[in-house]
């Protein structure tokens, strides 16, 4: 619990592993924000992140995954910030009508929302990113050249940028998993864009973020499965990526959310080999496992601990979580 007496959770969905709910375009977005009007909530960007929108809230803490782990380490402190200086990285092998499109999004969030884009780069090298789909479905990849990113970003911070975002170039995804616009399968692109966060994170220690640039930034016409439409009606996914990293906290060794202040974890039921559930069930803190949010993974909580709460769904661990409150406050 928070200082203030408010609740304190964290609601994640692992990027890459084929979540039936969070596992498209910001599709566990609407589940997030019933959690985030009854307690204070981390959540990791895969959850609020959708193309041109972002189901991002100011009582939400927007941490990308690794350093999400290390705050569940007891490693680092979340302190909550407004307004961050954001810088953004671009790959070098991005052709110059794409790198338009993405200048001239960074410009149409400055001018609606008022972020605070203060700079860009590109990359001196070829970044050199690829995406790999596993026989089990779980999506990874490769980077080829991180050294150019980290250059890149040792520059924007040292000229005072709060955040990063990375725009690394990605061959067209659709061969990988042509199921996933109509909602089958993992995003192919996914887990390599969570190499590359984790790495600036872990490097850096600032807040950090990746949106794929495509060479086809057509908007396609053919209808598509919900879930995964946010993405098929913007040339770039940059938007939320900035809206995210304006707000997110910063990291820091004193002061601030520290572990000890949270009070529960949601997570898919069957994606749990995870440090937050391990550190959460270490401590003593509640984990939830949402048995409707299924992945391709197969950790379910009788593989981890009889201490892992099992609820049907979303709206059963809300209720469950409202309940609590109340009997606090009796």
């Amino acid at each position: 619990m928070l200082e203030n007496g408010e609740k304190l959770g964290a609601f994640i969905v692992p990027t890459g592993i084929g979540a039936s709910i969070g596992g498209y375009a910001g599709d566990a977005s609407s589940y997030a924000r019933k959690f985030a009007k009854v307690s204070k909530l981390i959540v990791n960007p895969n959850v609020v992140n959708a193309g041109c929108f972002s189901g991002i809230t100011d009582n939400m803490l927007y941490v990308e995954g690794y350093s999400l782990d290390e705050f569940f380490k007891g490693n680092i402190n979340l302190l909550p910030s407004h307004d961050n200086k954001i810088g953004v990285v671009f790959d070098r092998a991005i052709p110059r009508d794409v790198l338009n499109v993405h200048i001239n999004t960074i410009n149409a969030v400055k001018a609606v929302y008022g972020i605070g884009v203060t700079e860009y780069t590109i990359t001196k090298g070829d970044v050199g990113v690829e995406f790999i789909m596993e026989n089990s479905g779980i999506s990874t990849g490769m980077v080829k050249n991180i050294d150019t990113i980290k250059e890149a970003c040792a520059d924007l911070l040292n000229n005072g940028c709060d955040a990063i975002a990375l725009v690394c170039m990605f061959e067209d995804p659709e061969d990988e998993n042509p199921g996933y616009a109509n909602g089958q399968g993992t995003d192919p692109v996914g887990g390599v864009e969570a190499i590359l966060s984790h790495y600036i994170s872990k490097e850096f220690s600032v807040p950090c973020a990746h949106s794929p640039a495509f060479a086809d930034y057509q908007i396609y016409s053919d209808l598509v499965d919900g879930r995964a439409a946010s993405e098929y009606i913007t040339p770039t996914f940059l938007p939320c990526i900035l809206i995210g990293l304006s707000n997110a906290p910063r990291l820091v060794k004193k002061g601030g959310i520290n572990i000890n202040n949270l009070d529960y974890l949601v997570m898919p039921y069957d994606s749990l080999g995870a440090v937050p559930v391990f550190e959460c069930i270490k401590r003593g803190i509640k984990v939830y496992a949402i048995k409707e949010n299924t992945t391709v993974l197969n950790v379910t909580p009788d593989k981890i601990s009889d201490k892992i709460i099992i609820v049907p769904d979303y709206e059963t661990c809300l209720e469950y979580i409202k309940g609590s409150q109340l009997q606090e406050v009796h």
